[in-house]
């Protein structure tokens, strides 16, 4: 989905600034899943306040510049709708961990011990960190919103399966590659 529309698809939830907006792709509800840059959001509002997608309202601040908050306009709602009916692409998913494991045959086995631990805690910390997103909604934040809690727990539930293969197979891997060196000597660490 491109930035415009996502941008689009976060004001149907309230106004925002584009940090607010950036900020949600970054740690809010939608970091998970999608991704969107500073570099990208402020060209993407530009545009969507010229075709009428959006509106602006200047936002005073203490000492500083006044600051843009934005909201949708009814075409705006019409475009996200419109969006939201269209069969969504596969999902793409790049791995650095998973091309280095790849290659686990040219790794150390203390090397390979090392990236799954780390990559275990960091798929429970992303377990934790929704959890701790879901226990700090409040009614105003959407809680009850059908879509959001099925897509949280959906995360959840990568996450905790990902961390859960990798701790059931990690010994079974360390195994296979003892006796992979074995077999062939030049392949030893």
């Amino acid at each position: 989905m491109d930035v415009r529309t996502l941008c689009l698809a976060v004001l149907t939830k309230g106004e925002a600034t584009g940090y607010e907006i950036k900020k949600m792709f970054e740690e809010g509800p939608f970091a998970h899943f999608q991704s969107a840059s500073f570099g990208s959001i402020y060209p993407a509002l530009s545009r969507l306040l010229s075709e009428g997608l959006v509106e602006a309202r200047a936002q005073e601040q203490d000492g500083r510049p006044d600051k843009k908050v934005y909201s949708i306009t009814p075409a705006g709602d019409a475009v996200v709708d419109a969006a939201l009916t269209v069969t969504p692409e596969d999902d793409i998913f790049r791995s650095d961990f998973l091309f280095l494991l790849f290659f686990a045959t040219r790794l150390s086995e203390a090397r390979v011990i090392e990236l799954i631990d780390e990559r275990v805690a960091t798929y429970r910390a992303k377990q934790e960190h929704i959890a701790e997103q879901i226990a700090a909604r409040t009614d105003s934040d959407c809680c009850g919103d059908p879509g959001r809690e099925t897509v949280a727990g959906f995360g959840v539930a990568l996450y905790r399966a990902a961390a859960d293969y990798l701790e059931s197979n990690r010994e079974t891997l360390i195994e296979e590659l003892r006796a992979y060196r074995a077999r062939r000597p030049e392949a030893a660490e």
